[in-house]
């Protein structure tokens, strides 16, 4: 599985579109995305203090039968190599959409659904 952050906006545009895509699909030519491990401090980085997100989890075996390319590129900023998705994500690979828990501090944590999974 991999992990997309999702603004609440763009995924209610999946359910009109059937597809999944946000702004750095045509920005920078992929979507951002994650391992699981990588996600809340990219949550935290990025989208700190926010309610309105929430966690995709896919379904990388469904995305290549979908022929949506999916490469693993080094973030030298992150010092990791994150994977990017080259094209709109079908529904069909997306597993689950799981709710963010923001702390007081505004900090986010892994849905309990995925906890143990880390």
């Amino acid at each position: 599985m991999i992990y997309r952050i999702a603004e609440l906006a763009d995924w209610q545009a999946a359910q009109q579109t059937g597809f999944f895509a946000s702004a750095d699909l045509s920005a920078e030519g992929f979507i951002h995305a994650s391992e699981l491990y990588q996600v809340e401090a990219t949550a935290n980085g990025y989208y700190a203090g926010r309610s309105d997100i929430l966690l995709l989890e896919l379904d990388e075996s469904e995305l290549w039968v979908a022929a949506v390319p999916v490469k693993r590129e080094y973030a030298e900023a992150r010092n990791d190599y994150f994977p990017h998705i080259f094209a709109p994500v079908p529904l069909a690979a997306i597993v689950r959409a799981l709710p963010f828990q923001t702390g007081s501090d505004g900090q986010h944590t892994l849905p309990p659904e995925l906890e143990d999974e880390v």
